[in-house]
């Protein structure tokens, strides 16, 4: 919980570069925690 409330402050990146690069880190992390959440699932038989 407390990554994800680190993840929702403002853009500290000064360079419009930087900024893109920061986003990106936090849409990988972002979508780490979702494919956490997302169960297995197998057929039996």
């Amino acid at each position: 919980m407390k990554c994800t409330k680190m993840l929702r402050k403002s853009l500290m990146a000064l360079d419009f570069d930087h900024l893109i690069v920061e986003l990106q880190i936090r849409i990988a992390v972002l979508g780490g925690y979702a494919a956490l959440g997302i169960p297995l699932t197998e057929a039996i038989g």
